[in-house]
């Protein structure tokens, strides 16, 4: 097989593959027992139709048609292997020769990881947080602990600030009653500002069984926008009662007998989630200055597409949370153009970190083990609340296992070159990090029950991606214009969101769950759909 290959830009190459016919004679023996098997021809049984007969019933020409479908994929890989082509996604292929007996000949454009040099990662300097803890970090964690233990007890008298109420909330705009805005038994915190403007102050000083009315902006359902009288009736108020953060609280709160115990243990492990969350840090600053250091064309092609998937994705984790991409982007302060502006320069930062990765990893020669994957598959699959069996499955069904494969790489790469930087902490001092040899990126960022819930997370695979097809550039560099929103994981390789959540689909997501990250919030008063 003889293979050219034609630069048609710094990201699209053209192959050219002349085949000599007997390496089609596989494919056209199978092709003949198939086309056998499928017509009906007086005198002969199913499959065992001679050749000459299928040329006169069927002709020769579909027959060829049908080996040539079958043998050009793999003749096409073979080819990206022997040319050493970096080929993403599909290819556009077209049959240029067909010499019955003597060759086949056929032409592939994809497009390709484009050229660059990766600069001395050993002169890259980055600097991450101290992993310091001080005592009133120490003591504010034993405080939110504290407050999961803590109990309520009726009191017999007003409600005020911190107090929690059982209450009756009812809406009616112009009179007529709403009836997505009734409720009944909800518990309140009076001050927290989580529900209805004008609440809080109505609550406060209210009794049980007392009733009062208050007029405020509806900010869901078919009224969303408009005023309403709201009418609000306590049931019952109630005053939390906090543990003494004594050695009986650390007996019934953890496995340490003192509050010595228990406060020195925290420290130890709030210092360890720290040292997590520098290894991290090291990993996704060092990409953002190799990012800064390296200019490279994209593939317009493949940005488009993960464009286009990443705008979807972000529309549908708004749509679970009932928000529209206007009211998402006026909570943010942002123009429609803004935001699609942020979506594409969020793909083209990670499609040229994912280049940068695999080249690093085929330079210094990162390979991944089974059980690296296997282990990387079944964090996946708790998070995403299946049976590794199971996820599996869906992995292999939509073609996203070498996507799977191919994130592991790079964040093993990425573990490499965060060991390879000079690191620093704020306050100066060499943060040494260590290169994992064994281990798979770790898809729950720190490992146990760390006492900070704020906690590194982990590259998310590149999962969600469309079904592959049967002329694919497997092992070759996958198709970069497909993000990972299927099985989302936190921070990635590429220092993204791997596969890639971004800060919006983390806000939307926030919307959905009740989250407060930036945005969310206001969103869901601007413009949350009934």
């Amino acid at each position: 097989m003889k293979t050219d290959v034609e630069e048609l830009s710094p990201t699209r190459v053209r192959i050219t593959v002349e085949v000599p016919f007997d390496e089609l004679k596989p494919s056209l023996d199978h092709a003949y027992r198939e086309v056998g098997r499928q017509v009906r021809i007086p005198g002969f049984r199913p499959g065992h139709v001679p050749r000459q007969v299928l040329d006169q019933r069927v002709g020769r020409a579909a027959v060829l048609e049908h080996a040539i479908n079958e043998a050009v994929p793999d003749l096409y890989l073979k080819a990206v292997r022997d040319a050493e082509v970096s080929a993403l996604g599909q290819p556009e292929l077209e049959i240029t020769n067909l010499d019955d007996g003597n060759q086949i000949a056929f032409t592939a454009e994809v497009d390709v990881r484009p050229s660059f040099e990766i600069p001395d990662i050993s002169d890259l300097q980055v600097v991450v947080d101290d992993a310091d803890v001080s005592p009133d970090q120490v003591e504010e964690y034993l405080g939110a602990l504290r407050e999961r233990f803590a109990s309520l007890r009726a009191a017999a008298r007003p409600a005020k600030t911190g107090d929690y109420v059982s209450i009756d909330l009812s809406a009616q705009v112009d009179g007529k009653p709403v009836e997505d805005a009734q409720a009944t038994g909800i518990s309140y915190e009076v001050g927290s500002g989580s529900m209805l403007d004008g609440l809080d102050e109505v609550l406060q000083g209210m009794s049980a069984d007392e009733t009062a009315t208050f007029e405020t902006e509806l900010v869901g359902g078919q009224y969303a926008g408009q005023r309403a009288d709201v009418t609000v009736t306590v049931r019952s108020v109630k005053v939390k009662d906090l543990p003494e953060l004594d050695d009986d609280f650390a007996q019934s709160a953890s496995e340490f007998n003192t509050v010595g115990e228990l406060r020195a243990n925290t420290r130890k492990q709030m210092e360890t989630v720290r040292r997590v969350g520098q290894a991290q840090q090291a990993r996704d600053h060092a990409i953002e200055a190799l990012l800064g250091r390296i200019e490279m064309p994209l593939p317009e092609a493949i940005v488009e597409h993960e464009i286009a998937h990443r705008r979807e994705s972000l529309e549908s984790d708004l749509d679970k949370a009932g928000l529209t991409m206007d009211a998402y982007a006026e909570s943010r302060q942002l123009s429609a153009a803004d935001l699609e502006k942020e979506i594409a320069d969020d793909v083209r930062r990670s499609v040229k970190a994912r280049f940068i990765l695999d080249q690093l990893a085929e330079q210094e020669n990162v390979g991944v083990e089974e059980d690296e994957i296997s282990g990387y598959i079944t964090q996946l699959a708790y998070q995403q609340g299946v049976a590794p069996d199971q996820f599996v499955r869906q992995l292999t069904s939509s073609g996203q296992l070498t996507a799977v494969v191919s994130d592991v790489v790079r964040s093993k790469a990425a573990d490499l070159l965060a060991a390879r930087v000079k690191v620093t902490d704020e306050s100066g001092r060499t943060v040494e990090i260590a290169r994992p040899e064994a281990d798979a990126p770790d898809a729950a960022g720190a490992d146990g029950e760390g006492p900070e819930a704020e906690r590194p997370e982990a590259g998310r695979p590149e999962t969600e991606r469309p079904e592959a097809q049967r002329v694919e550039a497997a092992g070759h560099g996958e198709e970069a214009g497909n993000n990972a929103g299927g099985a989302r994981s936190r921070t990635g390789p590429d220092g993204a969101a791997t596969t890639d959540e971004t800060d919006q689909h983390a806000e939307a997501r926030a919307a959905r769950t009740g989250g407060k990250d930036r945005g969310a919030k206001r969103g869901a008063k601007a413009g949350r759909r009934g």
